[in-house]
């Protein structure tokens, strides 16, 4: 898996060399399992999609095909994992489940606290967060409704700035010389709002008690 990550870019030249056209039907499915089941949030979504845009860029993979095929599997991705939720409830998590953590439930509250509904639109940037985000929603008093208004607009535009950015900026010489860095880069970038939330939720229990 951390191979996958630090050479994302040989290993989606490589199916693409490989499957052709159904590189696009396995960009799908794997963005639809990093949003759709809950017990793959280690599935790169970010990196694949900037990924993806680049090789657009390159003319290997058609840019409108993709914008719109992966953000249909993210927009179902979040549905299915929604209406699991609402059936499963929070019980699933718990602390000695490796998969299901009740550590990534409680960072997933901490943000909604700070964020509310707003938490399916944001969520979307941040890894893990964005797996068990619609999970958490569908468990709780989200309405559908309201769900998926924020999951329209949020499941586009993470698509859209990833997929568009890949495709502008993927192929500058100094982003191709140094793409695992980039890729790195986007990952622990990533990681910053849920960090920050995790502190703030921490101060504030820290000032209650």
């Amino acid at each position: 898996m951390i191979d996958l990550f630090l050479h994302l870019d040989t290993h989606l030249q490589n199916v693409i060399t490989t499957y052709g056209v159904l590189t696009y039907v396995i960009l799908f499915l794997i963005i639809f399992c990093e949003t759709g089941l809950i017990v793959t949030p280690f599935l790169p979504g970010d990196s694949l999609l900037f990924a993806s845009g680049a090789f657009a860029g390159m003319g290997d993979l058609n840019l409108l095909v993709l914008f719109v095929l992966l953000s249909f599997a993210a927009l179902l991705g979040n549905i299915v994992n929604y209406h699991v939720g609402r059936l499963l409830g929070e019980r699933v998590f718990k602390d000695t489940n490796r998969i299901l953590r009740r550590s990534y439930l409680l960072r997933t509250h901490a943000f909604y606290a700070t964020y509310g509904a707003k938490t399916i639109v944001l969520s979307r940037f941040v890894p893990i967060i964005r797996t068990v985000a619609p999970f958490v929603a569908g468990a709780g008093t989200m309405s559908p409704q309201t769900f998926h208004t924020y999951n329209l607009i949020g499941g586009v535009s993470w698509v859209g700035l990833f997929i568009f950015g890949g495709y502008f900026f993927g192929n500058i010489p100094f982003v191709q010389e140094h793409f695992t860095t980039v890729i790195m880069a986007i990952i622990v970038l990533s990681l910053v709002p849920p960090i920050v939330s995790y502190i703030r939720e921490m101060r504030t229990r820290a000032r209650r008690s």
